[in-house]
Formats: C-alpha cells, sequence, structure tokens
C-alpha cells in the first residue's frame, strides 16, 4: 500500500521505515519538520494536503499524535495512523483525538484507559518493540576496538531530566505550598508501579502553583486538564529527575557506573563520564556489552513499558529496570530480567548478578528470546495494519502478547 509519513525525526522513525518497507510497502515522506522545529499549523495542513491532493494513499502515519494532520485527513476521510512512544503527549488533549479517521495506537495502558473514552473506535492499545533485524546486524557487527571502548560493568545511557524540569522554576515562597509539593514528590520517590500524583493536586494547590511558575497553555479546543498537566510535566519531571540523580549517586559510589548524557553530571562527580552515545549506531552496542543497564522510567509513563527496556533487551543486554505494572504481563521477572522495588534492593541486585555472571548472561539471552520472538517490532506493526485495515482480533482487547 502506499503510505505517507509524517517526519519530525524522531529515533523511531528510521525503524518504522524500515518496517513498512520491508513489508512491501510503499513510502512518500514529509521531512520539513525535521529540521524547522517552530513550523506553524498553517504550514503542516499545507504540506498534508498539498501531497494527498496529489496521490491516493491508504493511510497517513506519524510517531506521536498531530492535530492538524487528523483535521487534514479527516477532511480527506483518509486513516490518520499513528503511534504513541513517549508520554505525556499533550496533544492528545486535543478535541482532534475525536475524529472519526483517527486510529491513534497507545504504548501505555494507563495512558490508553484514560483517552479511549475520547474516542472508542480510534484509540487502541499497544506496546512497543525493537527492530531485530537492524539491532542484530548491529550486533554482528561489533568490533574489538568498539568492545573495549564500550564494556562496562554497569552503564546508564539517557537524560538526568535536569535540563527539561520546569517545576525547577518554582520560586514560591509559600511554605505549606512548596512543604506539601515536595512531599508528594517525596512519597511518590518512594513507590515503584503505581502513579498517584494527580490524585494528589487539590484545586487549591493547583490554582496557587499556576500563579507561581509559568504554565502549560492548552491549545483552546482541548480538553484542558491542568491537573493531569501539573502531574505530568512538572511533578513527574521532578520525580524522574530526583530518583535519577539519586540512585545513580548512591551506584557510583559502590560500583563502576559508566554514564551516558548531555545533562549536568556534576551532582555525579564518581561516575565515568562517557558524553553521548549514537542513538542507532553506539547506544545498542553499549547495552550488548554492558553487564548491567540501567532503566529508570519517567513518572509520566504509568504504567508501560518504555522504549528503553526493549533497546536493551534487543541488544541482548542485561535489563535492571524500576518496577513497572505491565512488566510481568510480558516478562517473568528474574528470569527475562530484573527489577527493582526501592534503593537497597537495586543495589544489593547489581551486586549479586556482577558476581554470578553465569545467571547475569542466562538472564539476558532469555529476554532477547522473548522479545525478539514474541513482541518483534515487525509483529507490532502488522498488528497495527490488521487492526487498521479489517483483523479485529488485533484490536483494543488487552491479552499479554497478543497485543
Amino acid at each position: 500500500m502506499d503510505i505517507l509519513f509524517y517526519r519530525y525525526n524522531s529515533i523511531c522513525e528510521p525503524d518504522m521505515l524500515e518496517l513498512f518497507q520491508g513489508l512491501g510497502h510503499s513510502i512518500t515522506e514529509i521531512t520539513e519538520e525535521m529540521t524547522n522545529k517552530e513550523l506553524p499549523p498553517q504550514r503542516q495542513m499545507k504540506l498534508v494536503s498539498d501531497a494527498l491532493k496529489k496521490k491516493t494513499y491508504r493511510m497517513v502515519f506519524s510517531i506521536n499524535f498531530y492535530p492538524v494532520v487528523s483535521e487534514v485527513c479527516n477532511i480527506f476521510r483518509i486513516p490518520y495512523v499513528c503511534w504513541i512512544v513517549d508520554s505525556p503527549v499533550m496533544e492528545l488533549y486535543s478535541h482532534s483525538v475525536r475524529n472519526p479517521w483517527n486510529r491513534i495506537f497507545l504504548f501505555d495502558y494507563a495512558q490508553y484507559e484514560e483517552f479511549r473514552g475520547e474516542n472508542p473506535e480510534g484509540i487502541f492499545y499497544l506496546p512497543l518493540g525493537a527492530n531485530y533485524a537492524r539491532l542484530d546486524r548491529l550486533m554482528n557487527g561489533i568490533t574489538a576496538k568498539e568492545a573495549e571502548k564500550f564494556s562496562a560493568e554497569v552503564s546508564f545511557v539517557g537524560s538526568l531530566y535536569t535540563e527539561k524540569c520546569p517545576y525547577n522554576r518554582l520560586k514560591e515562597r509559600d511554605s505549606y505550598l512548596r512543604g506539601y509539593l515536595d512531599g508528594v514528590i517525596e512519597a511518590q520517590l518512594k513507590v515503584y508501579g503505581y502513579n498517584f500524583l494527580e490524585e494528589c493536586i487539590t484545586n487549591e494547590i493547583l490554582e496557587k502553583f499556576k500563579k507561581a511558575v509559568p504554565f502549560y497553555r492548552f491549545p483552546e479546543k482541548s480538553n484542558q486538564n491542568e491537573k493531569a498537566a501539573m502531574a505530568h510535566l512538572y511533578l513527574g519531571n521532578k520525580v524522574t529527575e530526583q530518583e535519577r540523580l539519586r540512585l545513580l549517586k548512591k551506584v557510583s559510589e559502590h560500583y563502576s557506573l559508566d554514564l551516558y548524557t548531555g545533562s549536568d553530571v556534576s551532582p555525579l562527580p564518581k561516575a565515568r563520564m562517557r558524553g553521548l552515545a549514537k542513538t542507532a549506531t553506539e547506544m545498542p552496542k553499549i547495552f550488548h556489552l554492558s553487564k548491567i543497564n540501567l532503566n529508570f522510567t519517567s513518572k509520566a509513563i504509568r504504567t508501560g513499558l518504555p522504549l528503553r527496556i526493549w533497546d536493551i533487551l534487543g541488544a541482548g543486554g542485561f535489563l535492571l529496570t524500576n518496577f513497572q505494572s505491565e512488566i510481568p504481563e510480558y516478562f517473568e521477572i528474574g528470569k527475562d530480567l530484573e527489577t527493582y522495588s526501592d534503593e537497597k534492593e537495586l543495589l544489593d541486585k547489581i551486586g549479586y548478578y556482577l558476581s554470578h555472571e553465569e545467571e547475569r548472561a542466562e538472564i539476558a539471552k532469555n529476554g532477547y528470546r522473548k522479545a525478539k520472538e514474541t513482541y518483534s517490532l515487525e509483529l507490532r506493526v502488522r498488528q497495527m495494519l490488521a487492526c487498521v485495515f479489517g483483523d479485529r482480533e488485533a484490536e483494543s482487547n488487552r491479552t499479554g502478547g497478543s497485543q
């Protein structure tokens, strides 16, 4: 089929292109937003509508949701298929999610439950996956020099969230507001598998907070859920920042830690700073060659498995991650991957698996095999297309690995 692919330079886009083409589909790309991040909605609309006037497509596709693209597709009566790979995606609060030609796929089941009522016929649950064709090629091509360069005991690749935490703009001297929010943040830091931030935001706290920081402005035609915005954009990012800083500091004090990040690393003087890793070519080799790979899921991802989990498993790496409630639906903890639920368990499991090499290697092999055979990105794409074009069994019923 002919697919119109609207791109903005997501790291997921090249894999989707490869898989669509590998399945025999013809792709036309709209790429202007890859280099121009200030592209106005009117220009987005013109780019898509002009493309749809020139040629007939079976669907328009994008990573994450674009309200303008949805509106154009609704006018042309063509399926707009998008896969949400991040959280939060504030565009989901737009009234455009209700358009009947939408086919929106969400990887986080809590996010799916939040939005499915807006468009029951057009919103579906679909976890993420890894592109094994690409990853296997990379793993098979690791050189001796790369093995020496990227081998490590414990590695973390990712942001520390210090540069994307708008909560840090809070200058409020109101001791009640600051004390209340600090207490909520500390409480959430101690709980894995359940996000209660939004539940703790009262109307009074919301109004005080809005006066104390530059607050997110919803577009006019949207569900203006300000408590959700506060919970996910502000408190959630702060929890993520503090979790990563505190736990990585503890890990670096007890073990050899390689850190690949563009964030401010001054709070972590004992970690081995490795700079940035190239996402497509270097990051998978780091995962493959590290004895233990750490994942700290952003708190905005309430139940789902973030892309990083699939990245690490897809590269054949050993994964030690925070517990997420959807993990047991797809993997066996202690057999396919490992989880932690507090600082002590994290440190204890790092120590255990560094001293039990055969067990660690077996878990990494099991996780790679299960993710490849059952949850590969190719299988996910096939399920997505089957859902859009007629196979009702691939829709939103939640049945573990069949999703």
